[in-house]
């Protein structure tokens, strides 16, 4: 499958941070897009609230002129970000008195939040969904019926 070498670079990096632990959504520098960015917070500065697809000033002002961060626009990485933090189990917007997971760096639920965020990147760059395991349960009905032949 082709994809893309911004998709390919945040899988490597998001893939990385699972498995060394350094995926927290609750720090700017370790979430899905701080690890995309490579560990940096100054993504949060494109909006006011984190986990909101709302850009402020800052954010709209970089949309417009097309600047992109490791490939993807402001807009795109409050995309991700928010579907990261849907995913794990956060209300958004977050904030102290909305609801959470009790555990944010458990492992299901991080595995939950990266399910969803590699579904988001393969529709943003318009490649199929690698995450959809269903494509393995399949069965032809040529090879079907041949293994109901033999047995």
């Amino acid at each position: 499958m082709k994809t893309t070498p911004r998709f390919e670079s945040a899988i490597n990096k998001l893939y990385t941070a699972f498995h060394n632990n350094m995926l927290n959504p609750e720090c700017c520098k370790q979430c899905a897009v701080g690890n995309i960015l490579d560990n940096t917070d100054s993504w949060k500065h494109l909006s006011d609230y984190h986990g909101v697809l709302k850009l402020n000033y800052v954010g709209k002002v970089h949309q417009s002129f097309g600047r992109r961060f490791n490939g993807y626009s402001p807009l795109e990485l409050l995309q991700i970000e928010m579907t990261f933090l849907k995913a794990c189990g956060y209300q958004l917007p977050m904030h102290h008195k909305n609801k959470k997971p009790d555990n944010p760096t458990d492992k299901d639920v991080l595995f939950n939040g990266l399910s969803e965020v590699i579904t988001l990147l393969c529709k943003l760059d318009d490649i199929p969904n690698v995450m959809d395991y269903r494509k393995l349960f399949v069965v032809k009905k040529d090879r079907s019926q041949k293994a109901l032949q033999i047995i």
